[in-house]
């Protein structure tokens, strides 16, 4: 057998011993493979996709998720979080991620009591041990399950195996809260929020799918790969024009490229060890 299959075994055998469950469902690549092995391996009358929307996600993220959930056969509920309600979330704090997942969780928790279900399933694997996830700790308190960690899944495993499986999204871009664009202690509202979205969604009609903009005031910070860096600067005059139009004053370029996690290197190592 091999490395993978293995994986998928456990995989199939932590799903049965739950019987009933609940997943948490966000249209990425790792959530759709835990909702397909447990449709698969449950049958859709033991299995809900919970698809939530908030502010700081994109309406097309949430209406995509709920199609997809629908087209692999499952029975989809759907809630509405505010999390800049919270203050941590509101101001963003260092732990704003510990809040929005508690929050997260404790909606999805309640949700799985009145469904029936064993567990709430989320879509994090083992890359994501790697970084800082406050979220994790949430996670634990509530008694979420994150399977695909359970079963050594890394991210090389998950895109094999959705592969394997026919799944479409099986390379699809990794997407985020927005919050993350922005520096920690930076005051979230919704016209910044909906600033950055408008700003992403531009810069990606023009071809770039993976796109950060990262909000300093009024200055924003474009992050994308190393490798799309040449492609975009045809585009300088057209995305200063159209950024600046948005209400921010200087528009920038990243040299250093994208990468996921760049607002967690400002925090200081005690920071850091408090949620790892």
């Amino acid at each position: 057998m091999t490395g993978l299959a293995a994986k998928k075994v456990a995989l199939m055998d932590s799903l049965k011993a739950l019987k009933r469950v609940t997943v948490a469902f966000s249209g990425g690549i790792d959530s759709t493979l835990v909702l397909k092995m447990a449709l698969e391996t449950l049958g859709r009358d033991n299995v809900t996709a919970v698809v939530a929307n908030s502010e700081l996600f994109t309406d097309e993220e949430f209406d995509k998720a709920v199609s997809l959930a629908e087209e692999l056969g499952a029975t989809v509920q759907t809630t509405t979080l505010d999390y800049l309600s919270e203050t941590h979330i509101e101001h963003n704090t260092p732990d704003s991620w510990y809040y929005a997942k508690k929050m997260f969780y404790d909606r999805l928790t309640e949700m799985a009591a009145a469904n029936g279900s064993a567990a709430v399933l989320d879509g994090l694997i083992k890359n994501d041990e790697q970084d800082y996830r406050p979220g994790m700790k949430a996670r634990t308190e509530v008694g979420a399950r994150s399977l695909l960690q359970e079963a050594d899944f890394y991210k090389v495993d998950v895109r094999a195996l959705s592969q394997e499986l026919g799944l479409t999204n099986w390379n699809k871009v990794a997407s985020c809260s927005v919050a993350s664009r922005f520096p920690y202690g930076t005051t979230l509202t919704h016209e910044n929020v909906a600033q950055v979205m408008a700003a992403e969604s531009y810069l990606r009609g023009l071809g770039f799918p993976t796109v950060r903009v990262r909000f300093h005031e009024d200055i924003a910070r474009i992050e994308l790969p190393e490798a799309r860096i040449g492609d975009f600067l045809v585009f300088n005059d057209r995305v200063n024009r159209q950024l600046q139009s948005l209400g921010f004053r200087y528009v920038t370029l990243d040299l250093g490229g994208f990468r996921s996690g760049r607002m967690n290197d400002t925090l200081t190592k005690q920071q850091l060890a408090t949620f790892a």
